[in-house]
C-alpha cells in the first residue's frame, strides 16, 4: 500500500492535533501506512497547518508527489480586537504561509466547509487548482448517546468547549454566560455553565465576579473525556465566531446533544433540523457587534423542554453525514485522485 504524508505533524489537544490522529488511524485500518517527512512520501502528502517544510514540500512535488493542502478558516480575530503584538505576529505568519501554500505548492485544496471555501476564496482569491469539500467527522462508536438519564441533573448544564477561551475568544465565554443568564431569569430554566478550555484564572476570577450563574470550570481535559462530558450536558453552545468546521459541534452531536448557536460560520452546514437550533446573529460578525442573546434563548428554551426530540435528530444526522468512515473515504478520493 502506498505511504502517505501527513504534515506538519501536530501534537497536542487543539483541532488539528485531534484531526492528525483521528484520521491516522483511519487510514491505518485500511492498510495506509504513514509518514510526517515529506522525502519518505511516495504518493501524496496531505498539509494539515503552516510548516517551514516548504523546500522539502517543494521537492516532493517536483518528483510527482500529489500535494493536497486542507484548509481551515484564516486568523482574522487579531485585527479586530487588541490580542498583544506577539499573538498579532503570529497569526498574520500563519496566514501568510497558508496563503503561500494555497497559491504555489498545493495540487489541491481540501476545504472543511463550504464556507471556509467561500472564505478563502473572498480574501485570497480563487486558486489554479481545483478544490473538494469534507466535513470533518468523528468515531461514531467512541461519540455516542449517553446510557444515562440527563433529567437526573437538577440544573440545565450549558457546555462550552474551545481550546483556548483567550487571544481574542474572550467574547464567546461571555455570550455564553449572558445565554445561561437569560434562560435562568426569563424562561424559568435554572443554569449551570459547564466550560472546558485553558483560561486564565484572572479571567476566570472576572467571569465569576458578574454573576450569579454556577460555573464548573473543568480547564483542559484529555480528549478521551470529551464523550463524557457531552453526555452530562443537556446543550451544546458554539462559542466561536465564523467557525470553519468546529469538531465540538460534531463531537457534541455524535453524542445525541443538541447544539445551539448563532448562524455564522459553518454551522449551517452541521446544525441541521432538529438537531439544534441557530438563529441570527443579530449585528455585523465581522465587526463583533455584540449579539442578540434574547432570540437565541428562546431557540435554546425550546430545545431544553423537549430533550429526547432533539437528542434524537442530532444522532441521526452525525450518523447519516459526520462519521469518521465517511470524512476517510472523502479525504482518500482527493489523495489518491480517484
Amino acid at each position: 500500500m502506498a505511504t502517505i504524508g501527513i504534515v506538519p505533524r501536530v501534537d497536542g489537544i487543539g483541532g488539528m492535533a485531534s484531526f492528525r490522529l483521528k484520521f491516522e488511524a483511519g487510514l491505518a485500518s485500511r492498510g495506509f501506512s504513514v509518514t510526517h517527512d515529506p522525502a519518505e512520501a511516495d504518493t501524496c502528502i496531505l498539509v494539515i497547518a503552516g510548516t517551514r517544510d516548504l523546500i522539502p514540500l517543494w521537492r516532493a512535488k517536483r518528483r510527482g508527489v500529489r500535494i493536497v493542502q486542507r484548509l481551515d478558516g484564516i486568523n482574522w480575530l487579531h485585527r479586530k480586537r487588541n490580542t498583544g503584538w506577539r499573538h498579532f505576529v503570529r497569526a498574520e505568519y500563519g496566514n501568510f504561509i497558508l496563503s503561500f501554500i494555497r497559491r504555489f505548492i498545493a495540487d489541491h485544496i481540501l476545504y472543511q466547509s463550504e464556507f471556509s471555501k467561500q472564505w478563502w476564496e473572498d480574501w485570497y482569491g480563487r486558486t489554479r487548482v481545483s478544490s473538494t469539500v469534507v466535513h470533518n467527522g468523528v468515531d461514531l462508536n467512541v461519540y455516542s448517546p449517553m446510557t444515562v438519564k440527563r433529567d437526573t441533573i437538577s440544573l440545565h448544564r450549558l457546555l462550552v468547549v474551545e481550546g483556548s477561551l483567550g487571544g481574542g475568544y474572550e467574547m464567546g465565554l461571555d455570550n455564553a454566560l449572558r445565554l445561561a443568564e437569560t434562560l435562568n431569569e426569563k424562561h424559568s430554566l435554572p443554569m449551570q455553565l459547564v466550560v472546558v478550555g485553558k483560561i486564565s484564572a484572572d479571567h476566570r476570577a472576572r467571569v465569576e465576579s458578574k454573576t450569579n450563574i454556577p460555573i464548573e470550570w473543568m480547564g483542559v481535559v484529555p480528549r478521551e473525556r470529551i464523550p463524557e462530558i457531552d453526555r452530562s450536558a443537556h446543550l451544546l453552545f458554539s462559542a466561536d465566531l465564523n467557525a470553519a468546521c468546529p469538531n465540538s459541534v460534531i463531537e457534541a452531536l455524535a453524542c445525541g446533544l443538541p447544539v445551539a448557536s448563532f448562524d455564522t460560520g459553518a454551522l449551517r452546514e452541521l446544525v441541521v433540523g432538529d438537531a439544534g437550533r441557530l438563529v441570527p446573529y443579530g449585528g455585523d460578525v465581522w465587526n463583533l457587534d455584540p449579539p442578540e442573546v434574547e432570540s437565541l434563548a428562546v431557540a435554546s428554551a425550546e430545545i431544553l423542554r423537549d430533550p429526547p426530540r432533539f437528542a434524537n435528530a442530532a444522532r441521526v444526522h452525525a450518523e447519516s453525514a459526520l462519521g469518521l468512515d465517511k470524512m476517510v473515504d472523502g479525504y482518500l478520493r482527493v489523495l489518491l485522485d480517484d
